[in-house]
């Protein structure tokens, strides 16, 4: 699942999700079982003190994350019931791969190169580790 619209302004989910999407997520990920919109909608609440999101709202946004692929539906009588199609994780790691493919199809090798670089300012030990990444590539082919 490649998510349409990447933010570079935003941080964590914010950036491949609205902040309402966002926080929906956190929800149904943090709380690991399927739940109402209700479920969903009093969790918002309880967790902002000023209950500015309406039951519609919540019910739309979900259903555009199950139209997005990202919620899963499953009606039972009355009502129907979310659960994310994949873990956070799982999530993370799809989109990071998505995005570095991308920044590689686009840019090359001078994406490598950028990437390579900020390895090195952002935890030296990562680039022992995208040595050792690559000597394991090599051996296998």
């Amino acid at each position: 699942m490649k998510m349409q619209n990447f933010k570079y302004e935003g941080s964590g989910l914010n950036r491949f999700f609205g902040p309402l999407e966002a926080r929906i997520m956190e929800i149904l990920w943090d709380k690991a079982q399927e739940m109402t919109i209700k479920d969903v909608q009093q969790k918002l609440d309880n967790d902002n003190d000023n209950k500015a999101n309406n039951f519609n709202t919540v019910m739309t946004v979900m259903n555009r994350l199950v139209d997005k692929g990202i919620l899963q539906k499953k009606a039972i009588v009355r009502s129907s019931r979310y659960k994310p199609v994949v873990t956070r994780d799982e999530f993370m790691e799809a989109q990071s791969k998505e995005l570095t493919l991308d920044l590689i199809e686009e840019f090359g090798s001078l994406a490598v190169t950028h990437m390579v670089d900020a390895l090195d300012k952002v935890d030296p030990g990562l680039l022992d580790q995208l040595e050792q990444k690559i000597k394991e590539m090599k051996k296998d082919r």
